[in-house]
């Protein structure tokens, strides 16, 4: 286990992106019930697209994809229950893509570890283990690895309150990795990662996915 640096994360200062990487400039959800929302904005607006919050299932007809932030799950669930996003967000996920980090792939799993009675979206082929890390107090930063279009390097995870992916599915491609516990997978049109990285200095992310929000066109 990495050394806790305690709940209080430093905020980063991010780099702009030159306008010259962006294809076109798109209209990105951020699931905004409940959960860190707002930094996923920053990062957003950073790579010189246009965030819009989503609370209802009217707003998913507005955005061209959707960003499931980290938050309290189960809090999480029950909010998108009574306003409708639990049954909209799987037909919204047929056409459009998906990012989820932490709560955000609980959400997503397809189960959850010592919890298999908890209704989750069933989006990706994954197992998880909901705070496996750790609670809030035990949140730490340590460098893992993300194998993104350029190759696989270096780059900053931020865990708080994190769950593990304990399986995965054939089809689940990972992409990153701490040690040797996935961090990052992909399923599709759907992205997912146990860590944050809208709390880390570096967006290569938040353009991965959306790059390939743009390519849709």
């Amino acid at each position: 286990m990495a050394r806790s640096v305690g709940v209080r994360l430093a905020v980063p200062v991010r780099a702009q992106t030159p306008a010259a990487l962006l294809s076109r400039p798109c209209t990105v959800g951020l699931l905004a019930l409940q959960g860190d929302f707002d930094m996923h904005r920053q990062a957003v607006q950073n790579l010189g697209h246009h965030a819009c919050e989503v609370r209802t299932v009217d707003h998913l007809a507005d955005v061209d994809c959707l960003i499931m932030p980290g938050g309290e799950s189960t809090t999480m669930r029950k909010l998108m229950v009574l306003g409708g996003l639990f049954d909209a967000i799987p037909r919204f996920a047929q056409d459009h893509p998906i990012m989820a980090t932490c709560a955000g792939l609980i959400l997503l799993s397809r189960g959850i570890e010592g919890s298999p009675d908890e209704t989750t979206l069933g989006l990706i082929d994954c197992t998880v283990s909901r705070n496996s890390y750790g609670r809030q107090y035990h949140s730490f930063r340590q460098t893992g690895s993300v194998r993104l279009p350029s190759g696989e390097s270096a780059f900053e995870m931020v865990f708080i309150r994190a769950p593990r992916i304990i399986q995965v599915g054939s089809s689940v491609e990972t992409m990153g990795r701490l040690g040797n516990e996935p961090t990052l997978i992909r399923q599709g049109n759907i992205l997912a990662m146990t860590f944050h990285p809208e709390l880390a200095r570096d967006d290569r992310i938040h353009e991965f996915f959306l790059t390939r929000v743009t390519a849709r066109g």
